[in-house]
């Protein structure tokens, strides 16, 4: 008997479908010689401290570095305290037996880091010595069920990457054990738990510091002079090349400027007019951080909640791999782009745009196999969406509608800028969409026009001159950067903070951002949990605890984002075959630093005793 398992029993019955199997057991099905089991997501965990002997909060406990790393049973809270969930204990004596009775394992929980720890952490707790093969498969519909079958993988090709994600275990359970304890012990405030962890820490500073700058800031009044210059009666708008510190500075120039009531022959003399033509290639595939920054700036949907609707339409076999940080996709995948596209004609959105793309030559700028890591960008299946709630259709839309603008032609426009004079030099800036491109998708034009006075400027000729038709002295105030929200948080955190625009740069960077595209979500959802920020409408804000805590680790190791972005570069070199043993050792070493410095700082921590409930790390 072979023994199939997969992350969910959703998952499970949709592979023993593809089988044929149904009878229907206590914790698995049946059938053609199979047997289909499941998890319930992570069933096992790294054992709590108390497991290795360390009873109670202590100082004399830190650092906790156990020699050996315990697994146990996920846990529930009970009336008679926090116990071993029954359910689990149940699943995973099933999941014994079948192992006991197989023979030959096949995995097949969720192709990526996460899907490899909940598979061997219960291989191992088991004591399981039988070999196993991997199915590897982007999509759940059940042609790629099939294929993943038929070229099954041998268990041991992804023993690096479960090297990767059992690391990734053990260094958050290292520093946010230590530093929560710490931190909350050296607080001196009763009964504090004070969470701290790898990645939320330097999370949560980003958000502090910027909100403290933008609270902080002092805007600066400055001035400027607009002028309306008519070209045969096409009147636009031209903005003094300078601001002006003093409003007496800015009425000078006022005054100086010529032909507002007709009474100057000169007017506005066109000092320069340049006009380029400019290709803007169509954006990347998405990835599951791209779509969850699209549908916070669409629909306002948080990144949890972006992340549950990719996965159910997942499971349903409307898209592909949903937690994906890749977005590319290889020559093979591209081959079967145009059958995708055709299924879209029928859309209702994009239907138009499908069959235009149906005879054209597909731009291929998300093609290169060398950039697809475990699994390539987001995709249609092509698969007939049906019942879909709105929600759910909004986001399948998202990943269509991106699927078309990937592939369509650049958007060609042509940008000109006009310099006029009188007495000062005036710019005037519009641009006109020759081609729209990709753009002609969602029929976006806002990024077009959001630094230009004029959504286009009349043909007009380098030395003449020009009537001005009305002047003004506006007065403006410097703004500071705006808070964070899911968008730009996102994007921050594929960065580790740098501000970088450009997506393939801002690509080449994702190994060293803070977080997955997987886990950024939860890191949200976990900082929201602990009191430490708030939604506040769109924008994400500390609280007075999130505040509190940031003023003590601002300049600790924990809080640095770069430093931390580096772990999440070494965990995925530890993908790449590098070395377990030194990332340990110095997750060890980061350890004792951070506890070292916590102890020492924790006690100028000030937070009212009725906001110092949170949750262990």
């Amino acid at each position: 008997m072979k023994v199939i398992i997969a992350e969910k029993p959703s998952v499970a019955r949709d592979i023993a479908k593809v089988f044929g199997a149904t009878t229907k057991k206590d914790g698995y099905i049946e059938g053609k010689g199979f047997t289909f089991t499941w998890a319930f997501g992570h069933l096992l965990q790294l054992a709590a401290p108390q497991e290795y002997g360390y009873y109670g909060w202590s100082v004399q406990h830190l650092p906790m570095l156990p020699p050996k790393f315990k697994l146990s049973i996920r846990k529930v809270k009970t009336k008679d305290g926090v116990v071993d969930d029954p359910s689990v204990k149940k699943q995973l004596d099933t999941i014994q037996k079948l192992f006991d009775e197989a023979s030959e394992i096949i995995v097949a929980t969720d192709a990526g880091r996460e899907g490899e720890l909940i598979f061997r952490y219960i291989y191992y707790y088991l004591k399981c010595k039988k070999p196993f093969k991997r199915l590897w498969i982007s999509s759940q519909t059940d042609e790629a069920i099939k294929e993943g079958f038929r070229n099954l993988k041998p268990g041991s090709d992804y023993d690096t990457l479960f090297n990767s994600a059992h690391c990734r275990s053990q260094s958050d359970w290292l520093v946010g054990m230590n530093a929560t304890q710490a931190l909350s012990l050296s607080s001196g405030i009763r009964g504090a738990v004070l969470s701290l962890g790898r990645v939320q820490t330097p999370t949560l500073a980003m958000i502090c510091s910027r909100y403290l700058e933008n609270k902080n800031f002092v805007p600066e009044t400055f001035y400027q002079v607009s002028i309306h210059p008519d070209k045969d009666g096409q009147v636009f708008k031209a903005i003094s090349a300078e601001n002006y510190k003093t409003k007496e500075e800015a009425q000078a120039v006022l005054d100086q400027v010529q032909d507002v009531d007709g009474g100057f022959p000169q007017g506005g003399h066109i000092l320069q007019v340049e006009a380029k033509p400019r290709k803007e290639p169509p954006p990347l595939l998405h990835d599951l951080s791209s779509l969850q920054q699209e549908a916070n700036k669409r629909k306002g949907f948080t990144a949890d909640q972006t992340l549950n609707i990719l996965q159910n339409l997942y499971e349903n076999k409307l898209v592909t791999y949903p937690r994906t940080g890749s977005r590319y996709i290889g020559d093979d995948v591209f081959a079967g782009v145009p059958a995708l596209i055709e299924k879209l004609e029928q859309h209702p959105l994009f239907g138009k745009q499908a069959t235009a793309l149906g005879s054209a030559t597909l731009n291929k700028r998300s093609v290169n196999a060398k950039k697809v890591t475990d699994h390539h960008a987001v995709l249609t299946t092509g698969e007939n969406p049906h019942q879909l709630s709105a929600d759910q259709q909004a986001v399948y839309d998202m990943v269509a509608g991106r699927m078309l603008e990937a592939f369509h032609q650049d958007c060609i426009k042509e940008v000109t800028k006009i310099v006029v004079q009188s007495g000062a030099k005036f710019n005037a800036s519009g641009t006109v969409i020759h081609t729209a491109g990709w753009r002609s998708v969602f029929n976006d034009k806002e990024d077009d026009k959001k630094d230009e006075e004029n959504a286009t400027l009349p043909k007009v000729t380098q030395g003449e001159n020009l009537p001005i038709t009305a002047k003004a002295l506006l007065e403006k105030q410097t703004k500071p950067r705006p808070l964070y929200n899911e968008a730009t948080l996102l994007k921050a955190l594929e960065t580790a903070g740098k501000e970088i625009d450009d997506e393939e740069l801002r690509y080449a960077m994702k190994d060293s951002g803070l977080g997955t595209p997987a886990t950024r979500a939860s890191i949200i959802e976990t900082l929201i949990k602990r009191n430490y920020i708030i939604r506040e409408k769109k924008n994400l804000v500390p609280t007075t605890t999130g505040i509190a805590v940031y003023e003590v680790v601002k300049n600790q190791q924990i809080a640095q984002a770069e430093l931390t972005g580096n772990w999440e570069k070494r965990l995925e070199e530890i993908r790449s075959g590098a070395s377990v043993t030194d990332f340990q050792n110095e997750i060890k070493t980061y350890t004792r630093a951070i506890t070292s410095e916590l102890l020492a700082q924790g006690k100028s921590l000030k937070i009212p005793a009725a906001q110092t409930t949170g949750v262990k790390a």
